[in-house]
């Protein structure tokens, strides 16, 4: 068969350890064989970003804008103990943080369901979506320790030279001091992302935070939300019939664990990150978990939810076998594959790309696995396979549906 032909490049951003293995081999079985792949690639293994200094993620941030549309492989975020595995100059940020920053943007995480994996929380009938800020808290943060005691405060400086201080803490001893920020904008960003994507799904959306302790900080993320939707998204949202509301965090917890999902969970980017793994978690697998970056003016970039799999890629190197399931990845290419696809009007791409997912859940549901799904299923003729061959297996189906 003749391949697909793309007219644009996908920013192809490869990674680490075990994904960075399946990456190629996904690649080599499920991608080139009916896709003629055109990609500006950018290598974020973490040595090539010691060697550049982390250019290079800066790099694939900035490629990601010009072209729309990125696909990315998991990878290592350092800490002390891989300072002297990678030989490395310094604890390099998180390059999804740094992409997250130049992008902006919202990130959507939604689990991928599959028969025979039944959720942890049975009432989830329906995929619960994450929608993440990717912008500032915890992720931009200053911070020092402070030792013997002192005053810290927090201060401002207008553009006019103007301060304005508040008292942070009167310390007695030695002690940890933290300073987070956001900006209208993003959040505006933000809100706008969530409530599209709530139109485009026809689905809910909710919006948690804690605006009854963090009043200023909390309390501005919770009133540019009700303003954008009161001014531009209440007679959509109306006609759609669908709706949008706020509630705390600790509130937002208990009615998710009583719901049958099927809405978009708004959430703040530290509480996005962890309720993303807590809901990818319940239902079955870190590995099936899609993950798209919006950002407000409509670039995308692709990736699986998870991380490098460092244990499975120790094994690799001594030439063991092991049974990694690569179905996020392959989603993470599907996904950017099908963008590409609709933003340049190739349908036999979008249509490649909905096969290769159709033909990735029909092997699973076909009996056949990767350990982690092997462990959860409840399918009674199951078998679990090694990482390369779950992936010739997709191929079989994959091949007769593209006949």
């Amino acid at each position: 068969m003749e391949k697909i032909k793309m007219t644009t490049p996908l920013v192809e951003m490869d990674g680490d350890e075990m994904t960075r293995i399946l990456w190629q081999w996904i690649k080599d079985i499920l991608i080139t064989p009916y896709v003629e792949l055109n990609t500006e690639y950018y290598d974020l293994g973490l040595a090539h970003r010691e060697e550049t200094k982390d250019q290079v993620t800066f790099d694939s941030a900035e490629a990601t804008k010009k072209y729309g549309v990125a696909v990315k492989c998991a990878t290592i975020t350092p800490n002390a103990a891989r300072m002297p595995e990678y030989n490395l100059t310094q604890m390099w940020k998180s390059p999804n943080g740094t992409i997250r920053a130049i992008l902006d943007g919202t990130v959507f995480r939604t689990p991928i369901l599959v028969k025979g994996i039944t959720p942890y929380i049975p009432t989830w009938t329906k995929p619960i979506t994450i929608a993440r800020h990717a912008y500032g808290d915890v992720y931009k943060n200053t911070e020092m320790q402070v030792k013997g005691g002192g005053k810290a405060e927090l201060v401002f400086t207008d553009k006019d030279g103007n301060e304005t201080r508040q008292l942070i803490h009167e310390f007695k001893g030695d002690g940890v001091i933290q300073g987070m920020h956001n900006v209208d904008a993003s959040i505006a960003g933000f809100a706008r992302a969530c409530f599209n994507y709530g139109l485009d799904l026809k689905q809910d959306v909710w919006f948690a935070s804690k605006d009854t302790i963090s009043k200023q900080y909390d309390h501005r993320f919770k009133d540019i939300f009700a303003e954008i939707f009161e001014a531009e998204y209440k007679e959509k949202f109306a006609e759609a019939g669908i709706e949008y509301f706020y509630t705390l965090i600790d509130d937002a917890v208990a009615r998710v664990i009583r719901s049958n999902g099927g809405y978009i969970w708004a959430c703040k980017n530290y509480d996005g990150d962890v309720m993303s793994d807590m809901v990818s978690t319940a239902y079955g697998s870190l590995a099936m978990m899609t993950s798209v970056l919006v950002s407000p003016d409509g670039v995308y970039e692709y990736e699986a939810a998870h991380g490098t799999v460092q244990r499975h890629y120790y094994k690799h190197l001594k030439g063991e076998e092991t049974s990694t399931n690569s179905v996020a990845t392959i989603f993470a290419w599907s996904g950017a594959l099908r963008k590409r696809g609709e933003l340049d009007r190739i349908p036999a791409l979008c249509e490649y790309a909905d096969k290769l997912e159709k033909a990735t859940l029909q092997t699973i549901e076909d009996g056949v696995m990767t350990g982690d799904l092997y462990l959860l299923s409840t399918l009674e003729n199951k078998q679990k396979v090694n990482s390369k061959a779950f992936l010739e297996a997709i191929n079989e189906r994959l091949a007769a549906m593209m006949q």
